[in-house]
């Protein structure tokens, strides 16, 4: 059945490949961006599809659309990019969750929160599982972020119990892959970027910090998969690679598929910087028949390959460098 779906925040990163998926899929789709952290080149290759229609909008304002399904995908994702208006970030999370289940309630659409692994903080249980209730400092500089999605978890639950929104709750742990914006702070695109340039790669702490890297065509499955999921399973489930690799071992591997002679230097670790994160994705198996099929290698490749075809003069660093 063809469904008319609303992607929030669908120009950004994994929202512009979610918005592309279900073109092809034969799905009307309306992309809305604020266009804080997203390029607008994510998406131009899909403005000329009939089934394809771009609102610039911010999710924190009233919208009134007419969807079958919505995707809430609107928000910036990482540190130099939340951190730069916390302010900001914290009323994307709240206000945008509550005009999203707001648009729900009305056309008794199936909402999706794309919420994050953020929100276990520095974990002190390893692998994480949904049943964890994380270990989160409210008062820090990451609170913006992992707060407000913590926030909009509780206000997707609380809107299914009293007025039985139809909801679909994911938590998504570190992700990469092209159209990742080169300027966004993550240890992804920083250490490409740093290494195509022959910069110094830049590594925090010790090191030693693990991350689970999920490849975005494996998490986009995920989502869909979720919210095609039968209606008794709302979540939250995690979505994420469980394969774990130190932040050292990352830079290696870049330097390795890359070939340069960048030379890996130490920094102090950021405040509230977790040091272990790694999903248990036991739920995603039984529930959705899902688990990531792309190993680090294989994608690091695909996205150094998009990160070599880019000009980055063409990507402003939207906030201050991270």
């Amino acid at each position: 059945m063809i469904k008319r779906i609303l992607v929030t925040g669908g120009a950004g990163f994994l929202g512009s490949h979610l918005c592309e998926r279900l073109v092809e899929l034969g799905h009307d789709v309306i992309c809305l961006d604020n266009f804080f952290t997203s390029q607008k080149t994510n998406i131009a290759h899909l403005l000329g599809r009939t089934n394809f229609e771009l609102v610039r909008h911010d999710v924190t304002l009233p919208c009134w659309l007419e969807v079958d399904e919505i995707y809430n995908l609107a928000c910036p994702a990482a540190p130099g990019h939340y951190q730069f208006n916390p302010i900001k970030t914290l009323k994307t999370s709240v206000m945008g969750a509550i005009n999203v289940l707001g648009m729900a309630r009305r056309c008794r659409a199936k909402v999706l929160q794309a919420s994050t692994s953020e929100v276990y903080g520095d974990p002190e249980v390893h692998p994480q599982r949904e049943d964890y209730r994380g270990n989160v400092n409210p008062i820090g500089p990451r609170a913006c972020y992992d707060e407000g999605k913590r926030a909009a978890e509780a206000l997707f639950m609380d809107y299914h119990r009293v007025n039985r929104i139809n909801i679909r709750i994911v938590r998504i742990f570190n992700t990469y892959g092209p159209r990742m914006h080169p300027f966004d702070g993550r240890v992804v695109s920083n250490f490409i970027r740093q290494a195509l340039q022959g910069e110094d790669i830049t590594l925090f702490g010790d090191g030693l910090q693990t991350r689970s890297f999920c490849y975005r065509d494996d998490l986009v499955e995920g989502m869909i998969r979720m919210m095609e999921n039968p209606e008794e399973f709302i979540g939250p489930v995690n979505l994420g690679n469980p394969d774990e690799f130190t932040v050292k071992q990352l830079a290696e591997l870049v330097l390795e598929l890359t070939g340069s002679s960048s030379k890996i230097i130490l920094e102090p670790l950021p405040v509230d910087d977790p040091t272990r994160r790694r999903p248990d994705i036991s739920l995603a198996k039984e529930k959705l028949n899902w688990q990531p099929s792309i190993a680090l290698r294989q994608g690091l490749e695909r996205t150094i390959a998009w990160f070599r075809s880019i000009d980055l003069n063409h990507y402003r660093p939207p906030t201050p460098n991270y």
